[in-house]
């Protein structure tokens, strides 16, 4: 009898620990969110790939450019330099953040991003004058292959995969010393084939030759008639969350 009392409590014991183990490897899975965007942590990547690949050689031409966030010309996104992966992106991408509350979890930020995003922006006297950004987010990435799939239906990419940005007026850009600038940006932000006016709130800074560009913006799902995904193990999602970018352009 005390053999089977024994038995039963270890079965309940090794259950218990099972269980913990599971909920909380699927909270270190679920969780592990990158960080948002940053302008300090964009640059400091580039200006390390930058180390790496090039040493010191190219810094040797850049004074008709370095120092000035005002040069003329069109400046294209470069899907060249840096890498890309969920954890970690040191090149160009585009994304979203959105709040979850998961069974036995609690609250995580869910995220997903792309690297196929292309476009340019031309400054002019001062001015940025025009920006034209577009992605396809039928190559959105997430931490979770099901959430992938999840997103990318949400986003009813099979009609729409494409979202983009146009800027609706020129934005004065302050003058610099080489140091970051902050600006907004106002816009019509497509996604789902439905566009909205919208304003960024952009960070950008020269490195060398490349202009490093962050941006942030808050968005309402249901606004672009995208229905914010669900599953069993979600309690309640958010229907609003963040779009958001990091961008580096270069001249042709």
């Amino acid at each position: 009898m005390r053999n089977r009392r024994a038995v039963v409590i270890t079965t309940c014991l090794l259950v218990v620990v099972i269980g913990a183990m599971a909920a909380y490897g699927a909270w270190r899975v679920l969780s592990a969110a990158p960080e948002e965007v940053s302008l300090s942590a964009a640059v400091a990547s580039l200006e390390q790939d930058q180390l790496s690949s090039e040493g010191t050689e190219k810094a040797a031409d850049n004074s008709d450019i370095e120092g000035t966030l005002s040069k003329d010309g069109v400046w294209y996104v470069d899907t060249d330099s840096g890498s890309f992966s969920f954890e970690e992106a040191s090149g160009s991408f585009v994304g979203f953040r959105i709040k979850e509350e998961l069974v036995k979890i609690g609250e995580i930020t869910a995220v997903g991003r792309t690297d196929s995003v292309e476009g340019e922006l031309s400054i002019r006297n001062g001015q940025l004058v025009s920006v034209s950004i577009s992605a396809d987010l039928s190559t959105i990435v997430t931490n979770d292959s099901r959430r992938d799939n999840a997103a990318r239906n949400a986003l009813n990419v099979r009609e729409n995969p494409i979202a983009s940005f146009i800027l609706d007026e020129p934005v004065d850009l302050p003058s610099t010393d080489g140091s970051r600038i902050s600006v907004q940006a106002e816009g019509q932000l497509t996604v789902n084939g439905i566009s909205k006016a919208t304003v960024f709130e952009l960070e950008a800074q020269i490195v060398e030759r490349t202009i490093v560009v962050v941006g942030r913006t808050e968005i309402v799902f249901s606004d672009y008639d995208v229905a914010v995904p669900s599953a069993s193990i979600v309690v309640s999602v958010e229907d609003q969350g963040v779009a958001e970018f990091q961008l580096l352009f270069v001249r042709d």
